[in-house]
C-alpha cells in the first residue's frame, strides 16, 4: 500500500494547523470579537484532532493492510476542509470585509457529518481487520 501522498497531506494539515493556531493566538485577539475568536479556536481544535486521527488511521491502514481505513482518512480530510475551513472564513469575515457569507455557514455541519462518517468508517473497518489472537 503506497501512502506517500497521504502522509504528505498529514504534514500539510499539521503545518497549516500550527500556522493558523499561532495566527489566532498572537494576531487575532485584537482583530476579531471574542465570540469569533472562540469559534476560530474551535476550528483549530477540530483541525488538530482530525489531523492526528488521520495520521493514526494511516498507521493502522499500513499495520493491518486494511484499505477501508483510507476512506476514513479522506472523510477526515474533507471534514477538516469543510468544518474548520468554513469556521476560519466565518471568523475572519470582518477582517476581510466579507459580510454576505451565509452559504459558507452551511459547510460547517456538512464538515461535521464527514467527521462522523470517518469515525463510523473506522468502526466498519474494525470488523474487516484480521486481528491476531
Amino acid at each position: 500500500m503506497n501512502l506517500k501522498k497521504h502522509f504528505a497531506i498529514i504534514g500539510i494539515l499539521g503545518c497549516t494547523g500550527v500556522i493558523l493556531g499561532a495566527f489566532g493566538a498572537h494576531m487575532l485577539k485584537e482583530m476579531i470579537s471574542a465570540q469569533s475568536l472562540l469559534s476560530y479556536k474551535t476550528g483549530i481544535l477540530y483541525h488538530f484532532i482530525h489531523t492526528i486521527s488521520s495520521f493514526c488511521v494511516l498507521i493502522m491502514a499500513l499495520h493491518f493492510n486494511e484499505k477501508s481505513l483510507i476512506k476514513a482518512f479522506w472523510m477526515f480530510v474533507i471534514g477538516i476542509c469543510l468544518f474548520s475551513g468554513s469556521i476560519y472564513i466565518l471568523s475572519l469575515k470582518s477582517v476581510f470585509g466579507l459580510n454576505n457569507l451565509k452559504l459558507i455557514g452551511a459547510l460547517t455541519p456538512i464538515g461535521g457529518i464527514f467527521f462522523i462518517l470517518g469515525w463510523l468508517q473506522i468502526i466498519y473497518s474494525s470488523t474487516q481487520i484480521k486481528f491476531q489472537t
